[in-house]
């Protein structure tokens, strides 16, 4: 079942590349008969194949730009963003936050490696990450 999916899909696949590339091809061969009598059978070919160079050149410019925004770093969190929710958090449920706080003291007075735990992925998140 999945074997054939995976033959299904590839087959469709091909057929797509296969339009796509009769496609240019009826293009590139059109544009070469709209500019031939004007411009020859070597003019018409050099704009044929100026326009395709250009079309390539876009398409890696706009790979190229896309592939930069992925491999910028996420923005480091800002440490007083997240003093100034806790702050409105204590203001906003003083009863919730007390009792949060006592729970988490009690949960680490018992379970000290749990403790440890957390409060060293909380200081790990904060630093930058390293190249």
């Amino acid at each position: 079942m999945i074997f054939g999916k995976t033959l299904t899909t590839l087959a469709a696949a091909a057929a797509i590349a296969a339009a796509a590339a009769v496609s240019v091809f009826a293009a590139a061969f059109a544009l070469f008969a709209v500019l031939q009598p004007h411009l020859g059978a070597a003019g018409a070919a050099a704009v044929v194949a100026a326009v395709a160079a250009a079309i390539v050149g876009l398409a890696g410019l706009l790979a190229a730009l896309k592939a930069e925004e992925k491999a910028r770093p996420a923005p480091a969190p800002d440490a007083f963003a997240f003093a100034e929710k806790a702050i409105e958090m204590v203001k906003d449920r003083p009863i919730l936050t007390v009792s949060a706080g006592l729970a988490a003291g009690i949960i680490a007075f018992r379970n000290p490696a749990l403790a440890a735990i957390v409060a060293k992925a909380l200081l790990d998140s904060q630093k930058p990450p390293s190249r």
